[in-house]
């Protein structure tokens, strides 16, 4: 880092001068334009005029052949790294399943809509402007959709419904789409220049949200998991112990909500909590752990299972809590 001092010229402008060294590297003599970017943030970026553009307005992508996977693949990680418009092109024409599939997996990405179908190329762009995204509350709107998740699950273990076991893996659609979302406003950001200002969100929080929706993410999926080992289990397990398990996945659960608070509304002190609580969750997850395998009730083997998803939730939680802890000594 170099340290200039700021020059004033005339009655109302002011300069600096730039490091040689980095102007001979960028090709830059006197003379030559050069493009500022001020932020809301403090900050103000120098950029040449050859490196002018936005690099996320569009991008074809030549896919290899035009089966599903392939497809969905190639558009989400397009829609993760933050293009506006994205080609997709095949070697051969689009069939009309195809086109039905690919409308499909649009459906499921904030924002994306099919534009124009050709023959052989399909064009998708986003039409959800940054301003008018909050992340902080997709983090809470995607707390909300995971727990809810991880709730209903759990209950699946009093009565095992199928149909319920297939809403909670349908609502984990929603929390993908919220998480990816969030990862492709974030990704945007450390391309283009304007996205944090478009946001209305510091760098450094918007990292923060970003590590924080990541984790509540597999929080849905751990509740995925929950919900499918009581599907299939056998027999009915005793219901003191249904109870115990009940107890600490609501413990597991408080460990998350606790420490996602504790991003949003920054506080050491719920973050220390989350820990606290966190630590012990898992000591008695492992307690209930050791007990079924001494006593070997029915469904034993699939208790186990919840216990290990549930110690996996907690564990989550605790990483967003260690997010909480950083953003609460990081200098302002």
């Amino acid at each position: 880092m170099e340290t200039r001092k700021l020059q004033k010229i005339g009655g109302s402008t002011y300069s600096v001068s730039l490091p040689k060294e980095w102007a001979t590297e960028h090709h830059l003599e006197a003379g030559m334009p050069i493009h500022l970017y001020p932020h809301t943030d403090g900050s103000l970026v120098v950029r040449s005029a050859a490196r002018e553009g936005d690099p996320l307005t569009a991008t074809e992508v030549d896919l290899p052949d035009s089966e599903p996977s392939t497809v969905r693949r190639a558009l989400e990680a397009a829609y993760a790294v933050g293009y506006d418009t994205v080609t997709l092109r095949s070697p051969d024409e689009f069939a009309a399943a195809e086109r039905r599939t690919i409308r499909r997996l649009v459906d499921r990405m904030v924002g994306l809509s099919v534009i124009e179908e050709n023959g052989a190329s399909v064009v998708v762009e986003n039409l959800l402007d940054a301003d008018e995204v909050s992340i902080q509350q997709s983090v809470v709107q995607l707390q909300f959709t995971a727990l809810s998740m991880h709730r209903a699950a759990v209950e699946t273990l009093r009565t095992p419904d199928a149909a319920e076991a297939d809403r909670v893996a349908g609502r984990d659609d929603d929390a993908d789409r919220l998480f990816g979302m969030i990862t492709r406003h974030f990704n945007r950001s450390l391309t283009d220049f304007e996205e944090v200002d478009h946001l209305d969100v510091g760098r450094s929080e918007l990292f923060d949200y970003f590590l924080t929706a990541r984790q509540l993410e597999r929080v849905a999926d751990h509740a995925v998991a929950v919900a499918e080992v009581a599907e299939r289990a056998d027999g009915t397990a005793p219901a003191e112990i249904v109870d115990d398990v009940s107890d600490l996945a609501e413990r597991s659960r408080d460990v998350v909500e606790t420490a996602t608070t504790a991003v949003l509304e920054p506080s050491s002190e719920r973050a220390y909590a989350a820990l606290d609580r966190q630590e012990r969750v898992v000591t008695d997850i492992r307690t209930l752990d050791r007990s079924l395998f001494e006593r070997s009730p029915p469904r034993a083997y699939a208790l186990s299972r919840v216990l290990a998803a549930l110690s996996r939730t907690a564990a989550c939680g605790g990483n967003v809590a260690r997010v909480a802890l950083g953003a609460a000594v990081r200098p302002d």
